[in-house]
């Protein structure tokens, strides 16, 4: 998948998401996508071609680097926590909008309850990643 179809499908994924709003607090070459003001999904194509940042879980995100030549560790972000999508051949879109929706759903549940847009036990199909 190109760059700006991997951007696009993340961007229409994380904007069904509750609470989900768009900032751009690092000037207008970066998207970043926040819930309840909490980092969950960041877009750029400062590296010369468009990527999309979004948290992971620690292991998960090994086990997608390894899988996937296409994921690498988090550009400019913790590379335990976060995981790069970058173009190429090996991304789905299934697996992107499962990603977005994992990376908004680790942010939620570190939310207090009373702020939490969701409940992440409940929403969406955790089973697939």
């Amino acid at each position: 998948m190109n760059g700006d179809t991997l951007q696009q499908q993340a961007r229409d994924r994380v904007e069904d998401l509750p609470g989900a709003e768009l900032v751009y607090p690092f000037g207008p070459d970066w998207e970043v996508f926040k819930v309840r003001g909490k980092v969950n999904m960041l877009m750029t194509d400062v590296i010369g071609e468009p990527i999309v940042i979004v948290k992971a879980d620690p292991e998960d995100s090994k086990t997608l680097r390894e899988n996937h030549r296409d994921i690498t560790p988090g550009f400019h972000m913790n590379k335990k926590h976060w995981i790069t999508l970058n173009p190429g051949e090996t991304l789905q879109k299934n697996l992107v909008e499962d990603l977005v929706t994992e990376s908004y759903l680790l942010v939620v549940e570190n939310l207090p309850r009373a702020k939490r847009p969701v409940d992440p036990e409940i929403f969406g199909d955790r089973r697939g990643l």
